[in-house]
């Protein structure tokens, strides 16, 4: 059974750092791609960053040079670096996992992210 496990999320103030930490257990298939989500309140999940098996990333333009995405191909594991965050990167932050081989999706539970002063 496969487990997607997010931690590291917190409150911080405006201009501070986070770092999300992201593991995927019981899969016997590395990642395909893996990558981060997010939703605010009243609004839809949108793509935060995503990594490929090949090393590539993908960022969405809000967080384009503030964020960076890293991951463990070998470990299925991924972890966010936020740097210089602001009040509207508030939101729950979902891990996304998908093995290769495979056409199913697996998520986290999520955890919470607060930027305010």
């Amino acid at each position: 059974q496969v487990q997607v496990v997010e931690s590291g999320g917190g409150s911080v103030q405006p201009g501070g750092s986070l770092r999300l930490s992201c593991a995927a257990s019981g899969s016997i298939y590395s990642f395909y791609h893996m990558g981060w989500y997010r939703q605010a309140p009243g609004k839809l999940r949108d793509s935060v960053a995503t990594i490929r098996f090949d090393g590539s990333t993908n960022y969405a333009d809000s967080v384009k040079g503030r964020f960076t995405i890293s991951g463990d191909n070998s470990k299925n594991t991924i972890q966010l670096q936020m740097n210089n965050l602001k009040p509207e990167d508030t939101a729950v932050y979902y891990c996304n996992f998908r093995p290769r081989y495979s056409v199913r999706d697996f998520w986290g539970q999520g955890t919470q992210v607060t930027v305010s002063s």
